[in-house]
């Protein structure tokens, strides 16, 4: 009888684990996510993904898994594109799927998630808007065309006294 009990609890745990692992997977984003490398618990990739070298890492990683990859950096899930067409897709071409930030937790205590820095979408073009409004007014960005062609011209000038010795008719 006491066989009986100690296999039905051994029975029990391994379907909770069971259980747990499929609901862990589910939430990490499979199928979802491009592939990648199997991530760990806790730790996701950031064993497989070396800081000191990470340009060369990501670029093996691309070579396995091709120029759209998924990593796992700790329990936070990161889509890494490697290559010229495939970046020049993402932003340009769908730039409005791909305009919003990821949210930042200390965003949230440092600024409520306003500001430049730390807000997203419709309030972050607003914002942006209006520092770029204020700083022109203060003359950001504003040079007179005079001051540019003196400029140009004193480089000119410049050119011709270095070259003067080196040029025959």
């Amino acid at each position: 009888m006491l066989l009986l009990g100690a296999a039905s609890v051994v029975l029990l745990v391994c379907v909770a684990c069971l259980l747990s692992i499929v609901q862990w997977r589910k939430r990490s984003g499979k199928g979802k996510m491009p592939e990648g490398p199997a991530p760990l618990p806790v730790v996701g990739n950031i064993l497989q993904v070396k800081p000191k070298n990470l340009a060369k890492t990501l670029e093996k990683l691309s070579e396995k898994y091709g120029p759209v990859f998924s990593v796992q950096l700790g329990s936070t899930p990161v889509v890494v594109l490697s290559g010229y067409e495939v970046v020049k897709e993402a932003l340009i071409d769908r730039a409005d799927e791909f305009a919003a930030r990821g949210h930042i937790p200390i965003g949230d205590r440092a600024n409520k998630g306003l500001g430049i820095i730390f807000s997203n979408n419709e309030g972050w073009l607003q914002v942006r808007r209006f520092a770029l409004t204020t700083l022109r007014n203060f003359g950001m960005g504003k040079r007179s065309i005079e001051e540019r062609i003196q400029e140009e011209a004193e480089h000119l000038l410049e050119e011709i006294t270095k070259t003067k010795s080196t040029i025959h008719f």
